[in-house]
């Protein structure tokens, strides 16, 4: 499951533990079953923990307990040794099974008589046992209560002590007790479980009050006999290694790659929208296409396997098509961002085509953006199409409270008031309402958005429920436009539930489709598809809290409250006019001949390569290299050894073949005689190079391939590898190998020319072990096609790892003095030493080969652009830092390149590294390209405009700075010494800024989530600010705030407004923070006053706002005649952020619920048209936000950097 599946495994335990809790329990005050005659009280939890898979003692009770005081535990706690040895009432009972099929049923209703009911004297009783799908039951209850006063009843495996080691088998049933008065007071309770060894029975300690049981006018026991009934369905356990969705259901599923068990779920969805597949299968694909290449292809293709197939389909095919690493299937993507991703790739590919249009038509609506003035007679509209609708969950109970949300009309007045042509500024009226609504409408519910209180994403978890059938026109057509087509009835009916399990980081995602709209929902979890009721495809899937109420006496009585973790995120409804176009029949007919062809193709090489696997161990591999395969690989795709064996013609033989038959093969294969082949072992050696080591013997070729293989390769007996060699005479035609003696050795040559800086292999040849190098000198001229006489200088190529060794042979010395022998290679070139080697950059083998070896192409990005690779250049592995900066200065054709600042590259997330590359922080280029234990070719740069020595000793900081008189707010850079102080920064700031007076004095704060925490004295040094996650502000010190006498303050004033939708208040700070002096005896009215005027706010907006004073988030509201200052404690304000003045009123500034990796920042408030200035230009704080929006990073996170640049903070 990779990074996913982590999570989704923790979702899953958090689910499941809510679950467990959910339909289990018993009583913390003591032990049930028969460990109730230890006498032990211990204190346990225990419940249907399946989901988690942890297992608890059975007898263990449960402080959680329905409103009921139903309780749901097993009874006894070792079932795998049966009842009890406890008196078991020899009671009169008599019981039926009522069941359709006579033998063997799956679901059965057995009825138990039990007489003499009130005289029984036995702590439990069992009924007779009876057969529901080939497992024997029984009922067992507790007449007296199981340490309850409540009739205790279960349902119990019978034959527990008898089944095999690791049984299991799964039930849902229902237990009752008959009312004989009225069959409407029967109580009848049901449930589920999975019963093992461990926990052989399951039902309900509190079943029904003892009290109401034993009442004769209650109706249920009467004549003192009770009537019970079970109803039992046993229902196959689904195990996920073995279980067959298409036998179980019809259907396949899809694998998860790492984590895509979000994309899974979106293509089933789409797939099973047959007139969606129906468009995917017309649409043009040729057989040259390739599927990793054509998203149109592989979509096709994936289509028509989950249609066909019989197991679960890869989706590796496709993804590549989208353009996908394997790093990237390890990344939960956004669903919302894919669907709309692959719908516009479908869109573009189908213009032109006989489906063009298909995807407007099928998911395509429109609705109408209006402001329309309320005094004057003005109204400005905009139409606008989705695909699908983002409807938010916070807040709202339902879709359809949603849609109210959606298209709740907001009214611009005030400060707020629309600029309307020719009218001027006007009260107004703003919303949204529908002209249309797709046949399939896909809703994508806000369960994710980002908190800027916590800084981070979070998940919400709120109870939000959907409809089956959900009524558009409700209410006289609300949501409707003026102008909408009422005859089109917008009745809908619920197809598919996309759902997450998990939290914000990470979790599981998976589908509950019903694709012919029948009541048979399915659910298609990855590869596994398994049949669902309507009660877990909608009811499970609302999300929000589970209350089970403790009721036991002597312990805390509060309810208990648990989040469901899994809940619904994207719905999809198909409108009911629409539904036989939509549900209709797809075949073989709708798929594209080459197509069908392909797959065919595609399904019978699967197949092969299975059967090749199957016999795997009676095949080898022989590889076989000859002098062909040398001279086109030396010099173009490897530079050391002889060859890639993995490039060589290969030959799958059957291990009993004799050798002397694959001969014959490779005559066959090569046009070769059997007589006039040779074939040489290969050896690894000790450096670590591969080269022939001997010729086999004949005894070796009298063996069979299998023998051989053996032999030649101990460690790793996989493959064989040969080199063939094959002798050819004067006219070039093959002649029989010369005979080999101990004398003789076999040494290959490479010719390397130092003006093309190129090497080749040019032959091999056999030499005496006695002779000497000068005696072949000829012949190499001959084999380079040199003059005769050609002088040549000769060196041995040793190895090539860790470090490349290549030494000058003594040509006087003889083969063996130089150590030479079988395999070995020799590299030569014409001698330089007339000519000198000044004129080239390798003159020599050596220096070439190192060259080689060490060479990297760096992909350069700019760290502005670190998606684009802007240019390559060839460096060295060991190139020190000031080569690489020089070299780099170089193409960029800068003059110091100590303004060259380079940043390393994340392998694992494709960007660049957080921290840049100091001043000649790493040795070598190697280390700038290495990851952990990877290594990458990709370096950003960034020129910056003094040398990065001095940058490195100084200080930047991001100070945004208020102007006292106007309405602005620029942010600037400052650049000091690391030693620097505060006063350093505010006097380097005075340069920068234009004052209200000359002699104006400002001051810096430390400002976080729109509190002011700090005011930093002016010899603080600088060195220590972070202001990367903290806003740095100055702003000009009031004259009225420089001389406090004794009986005034300053006080801190924030703006807030309280977060109710997590049913408990939170208070959240919103706006600029800012000091205010206060003055002994000034009532609340007389601070408003002032209030209001700083702040420039209308006397309509301040009448709606409320003030109070706040001390560790918890406000007291003040009245007019308050005094305020009294409120205030006397001690250092500056330290004092948890008690401030509070302004109540509502969040005027933008929208800031984010949906995952989506910021919707368009409507925004006329009183955020405040000039900010970023660095040196200009721009409003409304298009602040949009600026901000579009650097969200991919993860839907915003860049730090950004949010304390506009001035956020955090």
């Amino acid at each position: 499951m990779g990074l996913g599946g982590l999570m989704e495994t923790a979702g899953a335990q958090i689910q499941g533990l809510a679950g467990s809790m959910e339909t289990a329990g018993a009583q913390m005050s003591g032990l049930a079953g028969s460990m109730e005659t230890t006498g032990a009280q211990m204190p346990g939890l225990a419940g249907s923990m399946e989901t988690t898979g942890a297992q608890m003692p059975n007898n263990i009770a449960s402080p959680f307990q329905p409103e009921d005081n139903e309780m749901l535990v097993p009874s006894s706690d070792f079932p795998t040794e049966g009842p009890q040895p406890m008196e078991v009432a020899p009671a009169d009972t008599t019981s039926t099974v009522d069941a359709q099929a006579v033998d063997d049923p799956a679901s059965a209703r057995f009825t138990w008589t039990v007489d003499n009911f009130s005289r029984l004297n036995v702590k439990k009783l069992y009924s007779d046992a009876f057969n529901v799908g080939g497992y024997k039951w029984r009922i067992l209850i507790f007449p007296k209560g199981n340490n309850a006063d409540h009739l205790s009843m279960y349902l119990d495996v019978a034959d527990a002590a008898t089944l095999p080691y690791g049984w299991s088998r799964y039930a849902q049933f229902s237990l009752a007790v008959i009312n004989r008065i009225h069959n409407k007071y029967t109580v009848r309770k049901d449930t589920q479980h999975q019963f093992n060894a461990r926990e052989s029975d399951w039902g309900f300690t509190s079943f029904m009050p003892l009290s109401e049981l034993y009442d004769p006018g209650r109706g249920y026991l009467m004549d003192d006999t009770v009537i019970i009934e079970a109803d039992v369905a046993v229902r196959k356990v689904i195990d996920y290694w073995s279980h067959d969705s298409k036998k179980e259901t019809g259907f396949v599923g899809l694998k998860n790659q790492g984590a895509t068990c979000y994309m899974n779920s979106l293509l089933q969805t789409l797939y099973h929208i047959p007139y969606f597949r129906k468009a995917v299968y017309h649409m043009p694909t040729t057989e040259n296409d390739n599927p990793s290449g054509s998203i149109p292809l592989a979509l096709q293709s994936l289509f028509y396997k989950l249609q066909y197939n019989d197991t679960s389909v890869a989706t590796k095919e496709l993804t590549k098509s989208f353009g996908w690493d394997t790093y990237d299937s390890f990344m939960q993507h956004d669903v919302q961002e894919l669907n709309r991703v692959l719908c516009e790739k479908l869109e573009d590919k189908m213009k032109g085509t006989v489906v063009e249009g298909t995807i407007q038509q099928l998911l395509e609506g429109h609705h109408m953006n209006y402001i329309e003035c309320i005094n004057v007679d003005y109204k400005s509209t905009r139409k606008e199409s989705f695909y699908d609708l983002q409807l938010d969950v916070k807040g709202c109970r339902d879709v359809y409270a949603s849609f109210d949300k959606y298209v709740e009309v907001e009214r611009l007045e005030g400060d707020n008031k629309y600029h309307a042509e020719q009218h001027g500024l006007q009260d107004a009226k703003k919303g949204v309402l529908f002209t249309d609504f797709p046949p399939v409408l896909q809703l994508q519910l806000k369960r994710f958005e980002y908190d800027f209180v916590r800084d981070a994403m979070i998940k919400i978890n709120d109870r939000y429920e959907f409809p089956l059938q959900l009524d558009l026109d409700r209410e006289n057509g609300k949501y409707l436009s003026p102008d909408a087509d009422r005859s089109v009835r917008n009745l809908y009916t619920l197809h598919s539930v996309l759902v997450h399990s998990g939290g914000v980081h990470g979790g599981h995602y998976y589908a509950y489709i019903r694709p012919t709209l029948s009541d048979q929902w399915y659910k298609f979890d990855d590869e596994r598809v398994t049949k669902e009721d309507i009660k877990r495809a909608l009811d499970e899937q609302y999300g929000g809290e589970e209350e089970l109420p403790h009721t036991n006496p002597g312990f805390n009585n509060s309810p208990f409250k648990f989040t469901k973790y899994s809940n619904a995120y994207m719905l999809v409804y198909i409108r009911e006019s629409d539904k036989e176009k939509i549900i209709c029949n797809v075949d073989e007919k709708d798929i594209a001949e080459h197509l069908r062809i392909r797959l065919k193709k595609e399904q019978e090489e699967k197949e092969q390569k299975r059967k090749e696997k199957a016999e795997a161990h009676l095949y080898t591999i022989i590889k076989v290299a000859r002098d062909e395969d040398l001279g086109e690989q030396i010099g173009k795709e490897i530079y050391f050894d002889l060859v890639d064996h993995d490039k060589v013609h290969s030959f799958r033989i059957q291990k009993q073949m004799p050798f002397a038959q694959f001969k014959e093969e490779v005559a066959k294969e090569f046009g070769i005689p059997v007589q006039f082949q040779r074939y040489w072992l290969w050896a690894k050696r000790q450096n670590h190079t591969y080269r022939p080591n001997r010729p086999l013997t004949a005894q070796e070729e009298v063996q069979s391939v299998g023998q051989l293989r053996e032999v030649s390769n101990k460690a790793n007996n996989a493959e064989l590898k040969l080199f063939l060699e094959v002798e050819l005479g004067l006219d070039l035609q093959p002649i029989p190998p010369p005979e080999k003696i101990k004398e003789d050795i076999l040494l290959f040559f490479k010719l390397y020319d130092p003006s093309k800086e190129e090497i080749r292999y040019v032959g091999r040849l056999f030499v005496k072990g006695s002779g000497k190098p000068l005696e072949i000198l000829t012949k190499l001229n001959e084999l380079a096609g040199f003059l005769p006489d050609e002088e040549i200088e000769l060196f041995e190529e040793i190895k090539f790892e860790p470090n490349v060794m290549c030494e000058h042979i003594n040509r006087n010395l003889s083969f063996r003095g130089c150590q030479l022998e079988d395999g070995d290679i020799i590299c030569f070139q014409k001698s330089l030493r007339k000519q000198g080697n000044e004129q080239y950059r390798f003159p020599e083998v050596p220096s070439f080969l190192e060259y080689v070896h060490n060479r990297q192409v760096v992909r350069f990005r700019s760290l502005e652009k670190p998606k684009e690779d802007e240019f390559t250049l060839e460096l060295s592995k060991q190139n020190n830092y000031d080569e690489v900066v020089e070299c780099l200065a170089r193409h960029l054709h800068l003059d110091d390149p100590s303004k060259v600042r380079l940043t390393s590259h994340n392998c694992y997330s494709q960007q660049p590294k957080p921290q840049p590359i100091r001043y000649r922080g790493v040795d070598r280029l190697t280390e700038m390209l290495s990851h952990y234990n990877q290594t990458s070719d990709i370096l950003y740069y960034e020129v910056l405009d003094i040398p990065l020595p001095e940058l490195q000793g100084l200080k930047t900081l991001k100070v945004t700075f208020y102007h006292a008189a106007k309405d602005e707010v620029t942010i600037h850079t400052i650049r000091l010494p690391k030693q620097s102080t505060i006063g350093d920064v505010l006097n380097d700031l005075k340069t920068k800024v234009e004052l209200s007076r000359p002699d104006a004095e400002l001051r810096l704060l430390e400002v976080f989530y729109h509190k002011i925490y700090k005011i930093f004295s002016l010899n603080e040094r600088i060195e220590n600010i972070n202001d990367q996650y903290w806003t740095l502000r100055a702003e000009e010190i009031p004259e009225e705030e420089k001389n406090l006498d004794p009986h005034s303050r300053l006080i801190h004033v924030y703006h807030f407004m309280k977060d109710t939708a997590q049913n408990q208040a939170q208070i959240q700070n919103f706006g600029e923070p800012f000091f205010l002096l206060i003055h002994e005896g000034e009532t609340l009215t007389e601070v408003k006053a002032r209030i209001q005027k700083k702040l420039q706010v209308s006397d309509e907006e301040f009448s709606k706002w409320k003030f109070a004073f706040l001390s560790m988030g918890r406000p007291e509201y003040l009245e007019e005649s308050d005094i305020v200052s009294n409120r205030f404690q006397k001690r250092d304000v500056y330290g004092a952020w948890e008690q401030y003045l509070g302004l109540e009123h509502t969040d005027n500034a933008p929208k800031r619920s984010y949906a995952a990796n989506q910021c919707k920042f368009s409507e925004v408030s006329h009183e955020f048209d405040v000039v900010v200035k970023l660095d040196t230009h200009f721009i409003s704080k409304r298009d602040s936000f949009k600026y901000l929006g579009s650097m969200i990073q991919e993860n839907g996170e915003i860049d730090e950097d950004v949010t304390h640049r506009i001035g956020w903070g955090g």
